[in-house]
């Protein structure tokens, strides 16, 4: 009711300062255009659209992740302002947000949590992948029906005198056709108002007859085109945008299950590096006390059994160590801080590592890949989203090759149109189907002249070689990458055995030089010596025993097999379950009984 008041008063006012409008105006509010200007008017809201464009997104990307990686996962992109007007989010939260001070106690799971929530190259990612799937639904669109609606109002008239006042509407509905063709469907409607009496002459020769005030007439309009040769099926240019569009999806599906892995993968490296780096701090801060008690102990023994040179050297000692320990916290703070950007946490953050990770990495020990290389690069070809992705590429180059060689060839297209009209007056259902116009025929298009299409045929060509060239490069370099990453775990295997008994000889001698520095047998320098190299020794360990759980997330990811998605994948090995006999074999820089082999082993192999 209040609708109807409102266009009464419309009415009025146009009436008064437009005349001839007002009786437009209620003309096209009494007919199909009055309808789609309601239409119009009411709308869809900004947050449908976006709340319509979300719901097909993440139903596309649930529906590609259960047909190429056989599972699904809650995706969103939405963040804590998704749901805000972008005018209501000031740059003086922000500021007040990074400046906030939260202590929180971190552990590896936890930092996990953290980067996947907060990290900006995480969220980055992910609506990479939305977008992906969004360019989907428009290359999808195109073979739905596609609805729109126009209407357009008119009025004419001479001097100030307003004559005819006309609303011509249409509504239509066309689609793309998987065979490359195209059929449309419109409704058009067409009212005309006399805004002036109309008279015709009297056929009886008497006063001119008032002809009828108003006319109406609909037209049904139906049309198909086909192409026959050139363009037809999976070769018309629509059909291949939407076919690649589909592909597009698949590799972005799979790179972002690939950057996961990788994301976690960095995450608990940096983690584990961050831990190493404080047990670093620690020793430092460690080795600094034992110098300074060795200082004082010198001092108190120079008034008559130590030289004062002995007792510089100590101090002097003392000092360096006092600047190793500043410096490895200076390096470890600033480590820190890197590691909440990569987290996405605000940098005035206190947070604390919990030491207890890098103690359960120490109890599982080194966990051993028994992988030979050829059993390694197989599985990399089936599992490593990169490769597969190479290979489809690959694929698409192919066929990117016959779409442009179909373009060479000539072009048959069948049309046809068929379109009826109503009867005046203004009767809109009247039709007479005998009166039904048509027309159907072929077009042949003859390739006389194709330079522009030779052209292009001849880049695919180029292009797809360049596409097989970039598939063998793609599997020459994982070849290489996965062997270069056994040789790699062997090596920080082997270091780490090597650190661990040289930590248990600097621990010796830094003991026994301790005891004879006190007997007086040994000057300064040697028990400085064993100091030194037993903080080395100390750090050197917990270095080797991180790196090699760098080493071993880089032969996983290069493999394709590292479960990101598993509770502390960090401490499981996913080839133990997998391997069947045959694939298992010794590393690239395996030595029996982890004793040292000669050189010629390596160097000159038996072939």
């Amino acid at each position: 009711m209040a609708a109807q008041s409102g266009s009464v008063a419309f009415v009025r006012r146009t009436d008064k300062y437009f005349p001839g409008w007002a009786q437009a105006a209620r003309l096209y509010s009494g007919g199909a255009g009055g309808i789609a200007l309601l239409l119009l008017l009411a709308g869809c809201s900004a947050s449908h659209y976006r709340k319509s464009a979300d719901k097909e997104v993440y139903g596309l990307i649930q529906q590609y992740d259960r047909s190429v990686l056989g599972r699904t996962n809650d995706f969103s992109i939405a963040t804590r302002f998704s749901d805000r007007l972008p005018d209501e989010i000031l740059p003086a939260e922000l500021i007040e947000e990074r400046a906030a001070t939260n202590r929180r106690v971190l552990h590896v799971q936890e930092a996990l949590r953290l980067a996947v929530a907060n990290s900006r190259e995480y969220q980055a990612q992910r609506e990479q992948l939305y977008l992906t799937a969004l360019s989907l639904t428009g290359a999808r669109y195109n073979f739905r029906p596609q609805f729109a609606a126009d209407s357009t109002a008119t009025i004419q008239g001479t001097g100030g005198e307003a004559q005819t006042a006309r609303v011509h509407s249409r509504v239509s509905v066309s689609q793309f056709l998987r065979t490359g063709g195209r059929l449309s469907v419109a409704l058009a409607n067409d009212l005309l108002r006399y805004l002036t009496v109309r008279f015709a002459p009297n056929p009886g020769g008497g006063p001119p007859v008032a002809l009828g005030n108003d006319s109406a007439i609909n037209t049904i309009t139906v049309n198909l085109t086909q192409p026959l040769l050139r363009g037809f099926g999976k070769n018309d240019p629509t059909v291949e945008a939407l076919t690649q569009a589909e592909r597009n999806l698949v590799y972005a599906i799979r790179s972002f299950s690939l950057f996961q892995s990788q994301f976690a993968a960095d995450v608990v490296q940096d983690y584990f590096n961050l831990l190493a780096q404080k047990t670093t701090v620690r020793n430092n801060y460690t080795n600094y006390l034992r110098r300074v008690e060795t200082t004082q102990y010198l001092d108190a023994r120079s008034v008559d059994r130590v030289r004062r040179s002995e007792v510089d050297d100590a101090r002097n000692a003392e000092l360096n160590a006092r600047i190793a320990y500043v410096n490895s916290l200076a390096g470890y703070l600033s480590a820190l801080d890197n590691f909440k950007l990569r987290l996405g946490i605000p940098i005035s953050d206190v947070i604390t590592l919990d030491d207890r990770d890098l103690r359960d990495l120490e109890t599982a020990g080194l966990l051993r890949s028994e992988l030979n290389r050829d059993a390694a690069f197989r599985l990399a070809v089936e599992k490593h989203m990169d490769i597969l992705n190479a290979i489809d590429r690959f694929e698409d180059a192919k066929r990117k090759v016959r779409i442009a060689a179909d373009q060479l060839r000539p072009g048959l297209s069948f049309a046809s149109n068929a379109s009826i009209s109503s009867e005046e007056p203004y009767d809109y259902a009247n039709f007479d189907f005998d009166k039904l116009r048509w027309s159907t025929g072929l077009t042949l298009d003859l390739p006389v002249s194709r330079l522009r299409e030779r052209n292009t045929y001849r880049s695919t060509l180029i292009s797809f070689e360049a596409q097989l060239r970039s598939l063998v490069s793609t599997l020459d370099n994982f070849r290489n990458r996965i062997d270069r990453a056994l040789r790699t775990l062997e090596q920080e295997r082997l270091n780490y055995l090597s650190r661990l008994e040289a930590l248990r000889v600097a621990e010796r001698r830094a003991d026994m030089n301790q005891m004879l520095l006190e007997a007086g047998r040994v000057q300064i320098r040697d028990v400085r010596e064993a100091q030194d190299a037993l903080i080395q020794a100390q750090n050197n360990l917990t270095t080797a025993l991180v790196n090699y759980l760098g080493s071993r997330f880089d032969l996983l990811l290069d493999v394709g097999i590292l479960l990101a998605d598993e509770d502390r994948f960090w401490l499981r090995d996913p080839l133990a379950e997998r391997l069947q006999d045959s694939q298992r074999g010794l590393p690239p820089l395996h030595m029996p009984d982890d004793q040292v082999t000669p050189p010629d082993h390596f160097l000159e192999p038996q072939l």
